[in-house]
Order: C-alpha cells, then sequence, then structure tokens
C-alpha cells in the first residue's frame, strides 16, 4: 500500500519554479531517501507534503485517507533546524509534544517513555533539553515527530549539521526506524542514503530526474570500478594509470583513486603490471561498483 501518491505537484515563487511537477509514491513501510545539491528543491517538496506549504498546483493523496486532502494526522516531520523550549526536559518536552497532537495526558506519558527508551535518551529524560547534545536533540526531535505514531516520518536533512557521532547515533536510529514505520529524509550526503535506504529520489532544480530501489538505479547506472590506495597522495602516481587502455575515468581521493574501467579483469591486469613496473608502493587494491554519488554525478550531467 502507497502511504503517500504525489502527483504533478509544482511550487512556484513569483518567476522562480521551485520544484517542478513530481510524480511519485511512498510505499508502505520503506525507507525512501530525497537526494539532491543544496537549492534542489527538497525542503520545499517535503513541507508541501507535510501541509506547511500549499503546492502551485498538483495534489498529495493517501489511500490510508481516501476522502481528505488533510494528511497531517499520518505525518510526523521533523525540520532541518528544529528548535525546542530548552528550559523543559526530555520528558515535559515530549508529553507537551503529545497534548498538543490532541492525545491525553495519560497517554502522552506512556508513549514518551516508550520513545526515550526507543531513541536511546531513558536515561536522560529528566535533563533539561538545553543541556543536550547535537545528536540527542536530532534524537529527540525524532521522538517527537514519532509521538501520534504516524504512518509516515519525514525528517529533513536530519544529519547535515552534526559532528561523526552525532551523526552516527541518528543513523543507527533510523535503522531501528525502517521496522516501525514509513521513512522520507531528505540529504545531500549521499553515502548516508546508500547505508540505510531502500528506495530513492534524485531530485536536481526541482525535476525528479532518476528514482527507483537502490539496487534498481544502482543496477541501470552500475560501472565497475577498481580503487587503488598508495603509501603517499595519490595525485603522485595517477600518471602512471590514467592512459591506460581500460581506463575509462578517475577520481582521485587523497592516497585514494578511483578508477572506471571497460574490462574489470583487463584493467587489473594493466594496473598492477604499472605499478610494479614504476615501483609504486600500492596498499590497497580491490574491485567495487559505482557509489550512489558516482551514480547521481552521471545522472545530473
Amino acid at each position: 500500500m502507497n502511504v503517500i501518491t504525489v502527483k504533478d505537484l509544482q511550487k512556484k515563487y513569483k518567476e522562480k519554479l521551485a520544484v517542478d511537477k513530481l510524480n511519485f509514491h511512498l510505499e508502505e513501510g520503506k525507507c525512501t531517501a530525497l537526494l539532491g545539491p543544496n537549492g534542489a528543491g527538497k525542503t520545499t517538496t517535503i513541507k508541501m507534503l507535510a501541509g506547511l506549504i500549499t503546492p502551485s498546483s498538483g495534489s498529495v493523496s493517501s489511500e490510508l485517507l481516501p476522502h481528505t486532502r488533510d494528511l497531517r494526522s499520518l505525518i510526523g516531520y521533523l525540520p532541518q533546524y528544529p528548535s525546542f523550549f530548552e528550559w523543559m526536559t526530555a520528558e515535559e518536552y515530549m508529553v507537551f509534544s503529545g497534548e498538543v497532537a490532541g492525545m491525553g495526558r495519560t497517554e502522552a506519558r506512556k508513549r514518551t517513555d516508550e520513545l526515550l527508551d526507543l531513541v536511546g535518551l531513558e536515561d536522560a529524560k529528566k535533563r533539561k533539553v538545553g543541556q543536550f547534545s547535537g545528536g540527542m536533540k536530532q534524537r529527540l526531535g525524532i521522538a517527537q515527530a514519532l509521538i501520534h505514531r504516524p504512518k509516515l516520518i519525514m525528517l529533513d536533512e536530519p544529519v547535515s549539521a552534526l559532528d561523526p557521532f552525532g551523526r552516527r547515533e541518528v543513523l543507527e536510529l533510523m535503522g531501528k526506524l525502517k521496522h516501525e514505520t514509513t521513512i522520507l529524509f531528505s540529504t545531500h550526503i549521499l553515502n548516508d542514503a546508500e547505508e540505510i535506504c531502500d528506495d530513492i529520489l534524485f531530485l536536481h532544480s526541482g525535476k525528479l530526474v532518476e528514482n527507483g530501489t537502490l539496487r534498481e538505479i544502482k543496477n541501470k547506472y552500475k560501472e565497475d570500478m577498481l580503487t587503488v590506495r598508495f603509501d603517499e597522495k595519490a595525485e603522485n602516481h595517477i600518471k602512471h594509470f590514467m592512459n591506460l587502455p581500460s581506463i575509462q575515468g578517475y577520481k582521485i581521493n587523497g592516497d585514494l583513486i578511483r578508477l572506471e574501467v571497460r574490462d574489470v579483469n583487463a584493467a587489473r591486469d594493466e594496473v598492477l603490471k604499472a605499478a610494479v613496473e614504476n615501483n609504486i608502493p600500492v596498499n590497497k587494491f580491490e574491485t567495487s561498483e559505482s557509489s550512489l554519488e558516482d551514480i547521481f554525478m552521471k545522472v545530473v550531467r
């Protein structure tokens, strides 16, 4: 069943077309990543789905509420920059959020205990939110979005402002939530999406340029790759590999080169031969497939 179906969704701001006729659906129980660079229209799209801004045209509907366009009861939402009453404790904030959502105090307290345990904040429920780290606040924000048991939770750039520890906490939590509810999250960090999502929506300049399951998209744009890591900067050695017959392209990242190849077997032999002949110190050598970032750049081009 589709929790959300989007048809020809469009948003204009004066002469600027921010979102251009999007068509997609969100399947129940799936985690979907809305991917794109800054300015692609991700936040505008999510706000339209959440009912926070009105589309210029198009529709958002749900099989779960077939007789209404007001889908807010189905949705939990965490903005990119959530704000909190920092003088409240985590427990007080959660109960308050539940009451705002129409829950009774007893039900809100019970649900608060469940969710703070789920997001790993049970031991911090009596602490003031102002004392929380960035990762703890994001986990509290996700708990708040789940308070009324939504069928869909939408997270706008949930890890973009976090340090590596906070980012890891939130990604692990999202992995758990996949078993609890349907998830839509936006990000420009493609490695995060590759780690936890089931389905992909590629957005560029307000247009949906590709969509499908992660595996479908990887298979569609699959390219063989060789990854070579050195004892020193990779740029010192790329001249020995870039003109080999089987090499189609390359990307350098510090001490690592990712080589796009036509024939992985022939390329492997050529690269190893070049490394031996030029006495190049290779630390790592492996075959791989195109990353989601590689695929996105190809789709956009």
